[in-house]
């Protein structure tokens, strides 16, 4: 969405040069090595400059689509480019989409180290957080000619601003189709919709595509979603989930990233989506490896893996948190989360609450931090440092058993 805007707005003022939306759904929108030739189609279409240069190319080489990415870049686009003298802007929607066995990031390098060879273009590219576009993007040559933003580093007031223009926008147009409605939606409206989103576009488009899809009786369809969203969802009278739409999203996401399907992982996958879906407060990785009893380099390889699902800080003992709340919501849900390596059953609470019961009967002792008696915590000089070696972040606790501890839990009788 972010893109097709910025592509739309850079069109009508002239500045679009090219845009490549990468789609796994569709067959000639995720082929990687599609990009560079569509790119140079457009371009070629828009100015006559680059036509000249770049026609002359392919009748020499017709075979250059079939190239290595490097190769095709330089004459696909940096030739060409490089001799019309041409200032544009070219947009790569979703890269990590394509699909090409996790090449997706071997666009970036090329990039870095060519894109310098044409400065009047710039290149405007969205991704989920995919492990390899991330490490694309640490590539020496790219980081230094890069910006980076990450949308959950936006400040929420800002997204749900945005969020609300949205829903206005659309409700509004969506009334002026059907007769007999005035004043909808409401302020009111607006805002139960905008706290449902919590800041999280994929909430605002099932909405709209929810009451678009049934708009039979609209005031029925509004008190449903914001009457009691929770109660409603939970037990289904509404119909309307906060992930419909994102369900291929997150099962696609899963099962990609667990295509092995081993022992090994299958050990592994509930018990760490359980600490990340189910803790009241969230887990920091070295938390859950703690807690869980996981060799933490193992539970960041885990974590890495469906990265672009979480907000997973560099810092290990910062909280991993779901992107929105529409991913726990559907991992627990049996209805919707079908493939059973990732459904997250109500007994998963009783096993984290007796991996939580196993750590601290193992952990606990009297006087933990070893102060002498009668001491005032005034009086102990380093009881923040003391407090930290203690807890949890300094347990001591086996990081070779990888999964015992799991499965073995069982209420004690």
């Amino acid at each position: 969405m972010v893109a097709r805007t910025v592509a739309e707005r850079l069109f009508a003022d002239g500045s679009l040069g090219a845009s490549f939306f990468c789609s796994k759904d569709l067959k000639d929108h995720c082929d990687l090595k599609l990009i560079f030739p569509t790119l140079a189609f457009q371009l070629a279409l828009q100015y006559p400059g680059f036509r000249r240069q770049f026609v002359p190319i392919i009748q020499s080489n017709p075979d250059i689509v079939h190239a290595s990415l490097r190769a095709q870049m330089e004459k696909f686009l940096v030739e060409p480019l490089r001799s019309a003298d041409i200032s544009t802007v070219i947009v790569i929607d979703a890269l990590d989409e394509c699909r090409d066995e996790g090449l997706e990031s071997t666009i970036l390098p090329v990039l870095g180290q060519l894109v310098s060879e044409i400065p009047g273009v710039k290149f405007f590219i969205t991704s989920r957080p995919e492990m390899h576009i991330t490490a694309g993007l640490c590539d020496p040559l790219l980081q230094s000619l890069t910006d980076v933003f990450v949308l959950h580093d936006v400040e929420s007031h800002t997204v749900n601003n945005y969020i609300r223009c949205f829903f206005k926008r659309e409700l509004s147009e969506l009334t002026q189709r059907h007769s007999g409605i005035e004043g909808w939606p409401t302020d009111e409206h607006l805002d139960s919709f905008c706290r449902g989103a919590a800041g999280f576009f994929g909430y605002a488009v099932a909405v709209v595509n929810f009451i678009e899809r049934k708009f039979q009786d609209p005031l029925d369809l509004l008190h449903m979603i914001t009457e009691s969203p929770e109660r409603a969802i939970r037990e289904g009278e509404s119909g309307f989930k906060a992930y419909t739409g994102l369900e291929p999203l997150y099962m696609s996401v899963l099962q990609a990233s667990f295509r092995r399907n081993g022992a090994e992982d299958d050990d592994m996958v509930r018990p760490i989506l359980s600490a990340v879906a189910l803790a009241t407060t969230p887990l920091s990785l070295s938390a859950i490896a703690t807690l869980l009893r996981f060799p933490r380099d193992q539970v960041l390889v885990f974590l890495k893996s469906i990265q672009s699902l979480l907000i997973l800080p560099e810092d290990p003992d910062h909280p991993v948190q779901p992107f929105h709340k529409s991913f726990p919501d559907f991992i627990t849900d049996p209805t919707c989360c079908t493939d059973l390596r990732f459904f997250i059953s109500p007994d998963c609470h009783i096993r984290l609450a007796l991996c939580c019961l196993e750590l601290m009967d193992k952990l606990l002792k009297k006087n933990i931090c070893s102060i002498p008696g009668n001491t005032l915590n005034s009086e102990v000089g380093d009881l923040s440092r003391k407090i930290e070696e203690c807890g949890i972040r300094g347990a001591l606790v086996d990081r070779g058993t990888s999964t015992s501890s799991w499965r073995n839990a069982r209420p004690r009788m």
